[in-house]
């Protein structure tokens, strides 16, 4: 195909591994300048010797292949870091187009036994981090926008996750952070929408080392013949990558606040939420009585568990 995004520049925060490395690489085949950005250190690699830091890597692999990347090594959820990676993207390349936020940890814990800095890690890194970036940039195409005299080519992908919409018991932190992530989605579109600028926000389900211990080993073999290759990961991060070149692409212009559940060769549109049922009070204000009446009988009849969390969104699955 054309490269759809010739001259765009893309910056993919926590990429240099997993789900961000494989957004990377399909931007950068797409024809866009990419600006690598992960929090990792340099390393050490199996003889000991020195190995670059996971950014650099990945700027390394897509310059290789014939692309055009620069690594960035900061935090994007402390504030001056943040700022200072737009920046490196405008001073470099001539402007943003792309910010796709991705970077985030896990500290699985049930909430009872949370610690404190579990949780406002979390939420600094995925919520604060998103808020971050999304603040300069917003900031760099407002600016553009109003300079140009109409709309400009912005861009917005964050990455939210099916634990928040299904209630995940063993992650309140990681899903509030992704529930918020959501409300900042929704809020972004609608304040950049008169600037042409998008946002939209996936629930991805891929294999990479932060989810190493939820999802299981990849298949080696298919059932009744352990012998025979599975065929491809569909927990592969490849599945991902191209919603997220779509979503960066012109075609996408018209789309915005959404949600997409995307995994395994599906992608699924979520709707928004739909009021169930309403109680006016026969008086000025309800009484707890009142509220008795109405609400206890609606919920004797409503399914034992059911609540607002679409925990049959994890059953979602191509064909």
């Amino acid at each position: 195909m054309s490269p759809v995004l010739q001259g765009r520049t893309a910056i993919v925060t926590g990429a240099g591994r997993g789900l961000g490395r494989a957004e990377a690489l399909e931007l950068a085949r797409l024809g866009a300048h990419v600006v690598v950005n992960d929090h990792g250190v340099p390393g050490r690699d199996g003889s000991g010797a020195a190995s670059p830091a996971p950014a650099e890597q990945v700027a390394a692999e897509i310059r290789a292949a014939g692309g055009s990347a620069l690594a960035h090594a900061g935090d994007v959820a402390d504030f001056a870091q943040a700022r200072a990676l737009v920046e490196l993207a405008v001073d470099t390349y001539g402007a943003l187009d792309i910010l796709v936020n991705n970077a985030g940890i896990l500290r699985d814990r049930m909430v009872f036994s949370m610690s404190e800095e579990e949780w406002d890690s979390v939420i600094r890194v995925h919520l604060k981090g998103h808020f971050n970036t999304t603040r300069f940039a917003a900031a760099h195409w407002r600016q553009r926008a109003k300079a140009a005299g109409g709309p400009v080519h912005g861009r917005i992908v964050n990455t939210a996750s099916e634990a928040f919409l299904a209630g995940s018991p063993g992650q309140p932190n990681y899903a509030a952070a992704k529930g918020g992530i959501v409300g900042l989605t929704t809020s972004t579109a609608a304040a950049l929408a008169r600037y042409g600028v998008t946002a939209n926000a996936i629930c991805p389900r891929a294999r990479t080392r932060m989810t190493e211990d939820v999802f299981a080993a990849v298949p080696t073999g298919r059932a009744g013949d352990p012998g025979e290759a599975a065929g491809p990961d569909p927990l592969a991060p490849e599945h991902v990558a191209p919603l997220v070149g779509y979503l960066a692409s012109p075609a996408a212009a018209k789309v915005s606040g959404q949600l997409f559940v995307v995994h395994g060769g599906m992608v699924a549109v979520l709707e928004r939420p739909k009021v169930a049922a309403k109680f006016d009070t026969a008086k000025d204000v309800f009484t707890v009585a009142e509220l008795d009446e109405l609400l206890t009988p609606y919920y004797d009849a409503r399914p034992p568990g059911e609540s607002f969390a679409a925990v049959d969104v994890l059953g979602l699955a191509r064909g």
